[in-house]
């Protein structure tokens, strides 16, 4: 799979990408709403993992953006935060899960298998 990670805490991003990688999918960091943006017009991914603060614009923009400028690309779009996922998403209907921060990769690991 192709992933893009979202997140503005640069090591957190890289490490994800690290093992995403180890685990055979490639992946792309991107530090801002902006650049995850930009990354979506130049490449397709299938799934995106969006942190809801970041310093440009909220995550809830970004995974609106994503919608409805990439048609059907990313075909998933995860928030990630350190809120409970209540709190954190609410009734947006626009992410298909939420991972809680520290990420749990057995969880992550289930969400991108069953998108496969």
């Amino acid at each position: 799979m192709n992933v893009l990670i979202v997140d503005d805490n640069q090591a957190s991003a890289d490490l994800l990408q690290e093992l995403l990688v180890l685990q055979d999918h490639t992946a792309r960091c991107t530090y801002t709403g902006q650049g995850a943006l930009d990354a979506a017009a130049q490449e397709a991914f299938d799934v995106a993992l969006v942190d809801l603060t970041l310093p440009d614009f909220p995550g809830t923009v970004v995974a609106q953006r994503l919608r409805n400028e990439a048609g059907d690309k990313p075909r998933l779009i995860v928030a990630i935060s350190g809120y409970a996922e209540t709190e954190a998403v609410g009734a947006s209907g626009l992410f298909d899960h939420h991972l809680q921060k520290p990420i749990d990769f057995g969880d992550l690991d289930r969400i991108l298998a069953a998108a496969a």
